[in-house]
């Protein structure tokens, strides 16, 4: 039985816990014939169908960009507009209501990349053209470490450049957000970057980036300092960073591989039992509905 396949979790079995509380996942990826993610080569909308239809209450999910179904030629800037146009799709075929009640990327977010500086602009224009109705922002995911064993996705420093932050604020004049990533040590450059764009809305994905494995392994008093100063200097003050700018997320299907949408969200809601009722219709539905400017979901 391969590890993280469905018949592997079909093995933890919980009754759903407060199925009546409305959720938007706004943290999800689609794609097909994705040969580094094993075992889910494949993610489509049956797919995740079948993950959010187990007993919980998901209203509604947003689709992250996740480097797929690009155009195979055409400049490349553009061609990260094929990913967009790939999931209207298959949002189109949710919206028909023939899959469930759950309606899947009603917000979409695509890629652009903004060391463009203004020339992002006609990205941003063709990503909307794409999907007019559900176009919400862009992820540029910028991590850099200097450890080897870290995945970096950008050039150290990035966040500081004068391109990065003229294609910022050419998202923020085309009132769109910016999903972004970061590995934790970066924390203090993505604060002095959202000073420098204050128009911006930024969703900070996957905790600020917190690693505790490869090199960041057996170093939490030192990994976890760094990390909560790093959050702090993000919000002016941690309680900052409270429900109504928090959301809890899947990441399915790549966190798929270790427990199932419904375990997890099971784990959710005792995480979060202790908090008033407002507090967790924000964590669960309010927050991502909008951040990502949901109607009626």
């Amino acid at each position: 039985m391969p590890y993280g396949g469905n018949d592997w979790l079909a093995l933890t079995q919980e009754p759903t816990l407060e199925p009546e509380i409305p959720i938007c996942d706004p943290h999800h990826h689609f794609w097909d014939f994705r040969s580094e993610r094993v075992p889910y080569q494949r993610y489509l909308l049956h797919e995740l169908v079948a993950d959010v239809g187990c007993g919980h209450n998901v209203r509604s999910t947003v689709f992250i960009e996740a480097r797929a179904m690009y155009r195979p030629d055409g400049p490349a800037e553009l061609r990260p507009v094929g990913e967009v146009e790939f999931v209207q799709g298959l949002a189109a075929a949710s919206a028909s209501g023939v899959y469930g009640p759950c309606r899947a990327a009603s917000a979409i977010v695509g890629h652009a990349n903004l060391n463009l500086g203004d020339r992002v602009e006609p990205v941003l224009e063709a990503l909307q053209a794409a999907s007019p109705n559900r176009f919400r922002g862009i992820r540029h995911t910028v991590t850099w470490d200097p450890h080897p064993e870290i995945d970096n996705r950008e050039k150290e420093g990035v966040l500081a450049t004068a391109e990065y932050h003229a294609g910022a604020r050419i998202l923020a004049k085309m009132g769109l957000s910016l999903d972004t990533g970061v590995c934790f040590p970066q924390l203090p450059e993505l604060a002095a970057f959202a000073k420098a764009v204050p128009d911006l809305t930024i969703i900070l994905n996957h905790l600020g980036g917190l690693t505790r494995i490869g090199p960041y392994a057996n170093r939490d008093d030192e990994v976890l300092g760094t990390w909560r100063n790093g959050i702090a200097a993000v919000a002016p003050c941690l309680e900052q960073l409270g429900p109504d700018r928090c959301m809890f997320e899947s990441n399915f299907p790549v966190d798929k591989v270790s427990f199932s949408h419904h375990v997890l969200f099971n784990a959710f809601k005792r995480f979060s039992k202790d908090y008033a009722a407002s507090e967790r219709a924000a964590l669960f539905h309010n927050t991502a509905a909008r951040a990502y400017r949901i109607g009626n979901a």
